[in-house]
Formats: C-alpha cells, sequence, structure tokens
C-alpha cells in the first residue's frame, strides 16, 4: 500500500512520531509541510494519508492549517491525525484539521490521535528533562505501541472532544493566529553568535536571513522556536523569558536532519 505522511516540527518531536509511524508502515513517503509552496493544491495518491504536527496555543502551526486548506483528498484513502503537545486540553487541534480537510473534502479524518511529548515553549517555561523527560517518552512510545497497528488497519476513531479545550482554544488561538507571525521582532543575537547560519537552515518558514553574519527575523514566523532551541551556542534569546533556560532537541533527531527535512530534501 502507497502510504503519505505530512508533518511539521519546530524541535524535532513530530518528526520523530512521523519517522516512526512511516517505519512500520513501509512504502511511506515522509514530508515536510515547509518543503510545499503555498500556492500549491496539494492532492496525494495514496491508500492512507496522515498528519503528524505540534499543538500550538491548542491549535495547529499557522503553516499546517493554510496547508490543510488546500489540500485535495479525493484520490487519498484512509486518513488520520497525530498532534503531539506538551500540556493538556490539545483535542480543539484535531477537530481544527479535521474542519480545514472538510471545507475542501467531503470527509475529513478518519482518525485522530493525541502524544505528549516534552514540552518546549521556553519562552513560557523550561523544557522537561532527566528522568521525567525520558518517562514522557517511554509514555509516548508505549501509544504509539496501539497508534500504530491501528493505523495500519485503517481503524476509525472518533475524535476526541474536550469543553475545556474548546474553550481554551476559543481564547488562546486567535491571539497566537495574529501575534506569531511577528514574534520574532522580539529575538536578539548575543555575541556568542558564530555565524554559522543554523537558525536560517532549520528555519521551516525561511524566516531567517543571515546578515553579516547575524541572524536577521523577517515577518513570516511560526513560533516553532526551533531558531532559539537548535542554536549550537546559544546565542539567540527572546529577552528575559530565555535567559538560562536549557534548550531542548528531541534525541532522536539531529540538527543535521532538521536542516535537511525543513528543506524538503531526503
Amino acid at each position: 500500500m502507497k502510504n503519505v505522511i505530512y508533518y511539521f516540527t519546530g524541535t524535532g518531536n513530530s518528526l520523530a512520531i512521523a519517522q516512526k509511524i512511516a517505519a512500520a508502515l513501509e512504502d511511506c513517503e515522509v514530508i515536510p509541510v515547509a518543503s510545499l509552496k503555498d500556492s500549491q493544491t496539494i492532492a496525494p495518491v495514496a491508500d492512507r494519508m496522515g498528519f503528524v504536527c505540534p499543538v500550538y496555543f491548542l491549535g495547529l502551526p499557522l503553516m499546517v492549517a493554510e496547508f490543510a486548506g488546500r489540500l485535495d483528498r479525493s484520490r487519498a484513502g484512509y486518513t488520520f491525525g497525530v498532534v503531539t503537545f506538551g500540556g493538556s486540553g490539545s483535542e480543539p487541534t484535531l477537530r481544527q484539521l479535521d474542519t480545514l480537510i472538510r471545507k475542501q473534502n467531503k470527509r475529513g479524518l478518519d482518525a485522530g490521535y493525541l502524544v505528549k511529548m516534552p514540552g518546549n515553549y521556553i519562552l513560557m517555561y523550561d523544557p522537561p528533562s532527566g528522568k521525567k523527560q525520558e518517562e514522557i517518552f517511554a509514555a509516548a512510545d508505549n501509544l504509539l505501541g496501539e497508534i500504530i497497528p491501528a493505523i495500519g488497519r485503517c481503524e476509525h476513531h472518533k475524535l476526541p472532544w474536550s469543553l475545556i479545550g474548546a474553550l481554551i482554544h476559543a481564547a488562546a488561538y486567535p491571539w497566537f493566529v495574529s501575534h506569531a507571525h511577528r514574534k520574532a521582532r522580539e529575538f536578539t543575537v548575543t555575541d556568542a553568535c558564530t555565524s554559522c547560519g543554523t537558525c536560517a537552515e532549520i528555519c521551516p518558514a525561511k524566516n531567517i536571513d543571515i546578515v553579516e553574519g547575524r541572524p536577521v527575523w523577517k515577518d513570516r514566523c511560526e513560533l516553532c522556536l526551533g531558531c532559539i532551541h537548535l542554536c549550537p551556542a546559544q546565542a539567540i534569546q527572546a529577552g528575559k523569558n530565555t535567559t538560562g533556560r536549557p534548550r531542548y532537541r528531541n534525541p532522536e533527531i539531529t540538527i543535521a536532519d532538521m536542516k535537511a527535512k525543513n528543506q524538503g530534501n531526503p
């Protein structure tokens, strides 16, 4: 069977999940949403089609929401979504994805799943580390042990729903939509910068130019915070919110993986 998985990632969590699902399904193409042009109508031919992405403010990353709105699934069969989250109340994200797909198609998601991963919104809190991080990964792998066979069998599952999550989504997500693209204006770079260009290479939105050896942010930030987390010198800050906080990268994903995948290379 032909399979395709579209994913978006900032620090590697969703890419790690997408790769594990793909490895189990076999004959599966893993495609970064960041590699697809905004003007393209996407019409995959596949027996199974999946989406894997993180939750941002109880909703979809902006790039994923835009992508879902121009998807033609008329030639795709079983369709599933997996969203990774660090907090709680993330059910509205799957509902949002389902709604956007249905706007272009008669059918939405056949199944949707939530997988808790280490939260890394460094503007507000420290990512978990040590034993806590290990416990989160172990629980995620156990859950994937149930999810992957269900996807393999093309099982249909009702999407999860939470009243509290829906209410928080209604309050928080509009703020995210209105602020995300310009949020990078608050980012700065310290003298620790080595001019390596990693931040620009891993940015899924191609929102960073290197000017005279230093990153300069434009106005299409996805607020994935990959540039802050993955800078080898930890030279990128967002004011006092990030100073001294530990950085995070999914340990199964290398910076080289991020550079290649976010640019659409194998």
